[in-house]
């Protein structure tokens, strides 16, 4: 398989200039393993869930560890989190030395915990994601973002199985003790109907007869692994009763469309979900572009008790936020700005006037792409490409 250029890899490379350690989270098959092996091509290289190298690591961790000559890829290192600690003694060794412990985790809360115990201010911690737009012109709607379905589409489906398949068996058992793993299979089903929908625990545990805490703790299974991605409610007092629960989606595209049963382009095109899969689709390309850019994930969700809403809100830079309403059609109109214009009418309210906001409705590409249209002198109709565009730059407008 080709290798696809990831946009993370100028961060990795300066954080490899700046730390002994480096440690790269993210999903199963998201290509993690992959940057690495390309950005340091001669880097001995260890896989954590070989049997042997994982027997030989824990019989003898001071031995293997010394036998290695950095600099060093420790991959899937979650599944040997005792390796933290004989990694944070060799770089007390040799602090100035960096670059040298490349460390790969698909799990994020066993990892983030060994780091917090062992490598604070040691390492750099970086996620990556599937691919995004900006990576490849294959990402779509259908086929979501993960290399291998983009690479070989005609066996999407089988990987998507296998990806579920072997999901569960390690990285569900690997971070919580769930074990009725038919019933937590229908419950990711279940999350996927919910798809762009306010988070409502009790409606989920239900069809399943299970608890609400149950629910939770396997929600925070599906967050923890990045299966899903929670949108907050937006933080500030407007002065209206604003929704409190945060919107789920399912964080993969082509995932959540093999967990609905949509398997072509015409049959998404028809599919009531067409609006909830595009909207997710745009919330998981604004958190990849914020990601690869080194920057922590920040979107939030806006709707108040008297259903004035807004999909997106992402802060930039100098206090300037974007507004985002997501539409699946290929053409849009000026009445489809209202609900962008009251919201932005109540932030500049409670803030500034000159609060600086964009407001930008944004749509799947027409049969002639524009860079943008005025929809209205202060709302912008315009691409997902050219919304990641200005979210790459930190909402400069």
């Amino acid at each position: 398989m080709r290798y696809v250029t990831r946009e993370l890899e100028s961060e990795v490379q300066r954080a490899a200039r700046t730390f002994p350690a480096l440690i790269l989270t993210g999903p199963r098959r998201s290509g993690k393993t992959s940057l690495l092996r390309h950005v340091f091509p001669d880097a001995s290289y260890f896989l954590m869930e070989d049997p042997n190298i994982v027997s030989r690591l824990r019989s003898d961790p001071a031995g293997f560890l010394d036998a290695i000559r950095p600099p060093v890829i420790l991959d899937e290192v979650q599944n040997a989190p005792e390796v933290f600690a004989h990694v944070r003694s060799r770089i007390d060794m040799r602090p100035r030395r960096a670059g040298q412990w490349l460390l790969t985790g698909s799990q994020e809360a066993p990892l983030m915990r060994g780091v917090t115990e062992s490598m604070a201010g040691r390492a750099a911690i970086m996620q990556l994601r599937p691919l995004s737009i900006r990576e490849s012109p294959k990402v779509a709607l259908l086929s979501g973002g993960y290399p291998e379905p983009l690479a070989r589409p005609r066996t999407a489906s089988l990987w998507f199985s296998s990806f579920i398949q072997t999901y569960l068996e390690r990285d569900v058992r690997g971070v919580s003790d769930v074990k009725d793993l038919a019933t937590f299979r229908r419950f990711l089903s279940i999350v996927a109907s919910r798809h762009g929908q306010i988070l409502n625990k009790t409606d989920l545990a239900g069809p399943l007869g299970v608890s609400v805490p149950t629910v939770a703790s396997w929600l925070n299974v599906l967050e923890l692994t990045a299966q899903i991605i929670l949108v907050p409610p937006f933080y500030e007092n407007l002065g209206k009763r604003l929704t409190k629960s945060p919107k789920v989606y399912i964080a993969d595209s082509g995932l959540a469309c093999f967990l609905l049963g949509i398997e072509s382009r015409a049959e998404l095109a028809k599919s009531p979900f067409l609006g909830a899969i595009f909207e997710g689709f745009v919330a998981g390309e604004i958190i990849k572009t914020q990601t690869n850019a080194g920057r922590r994930p920040e979107i939030y969700h806006f709707r108040d008790a008297q259903g004035l809403e807004v999909d997106f809100l992402v802060p930039g830079r100098s206090g300037r936020l974007t507004l985002v309403e997501c539409k699946a059609a290929r053409s849009v109109r000026p009445s489809d700005s209202s609900s962008l214009a009251r919201v932005a009418a109540a932030i500049r309210l409670h803030r500034t006037p000159r609060t600086p906001l964009n407001l930008f409705v944004v749509h799947q590409p027409a049969a002639v792409p524009a860079r943008f249209e005025v929809l209205t002198p202060e709302v912008k109709a315009v691409s997902i490409e050219r919304l990641v565009e200005e979210i790459g730059q930190g909402g400069r407008g």
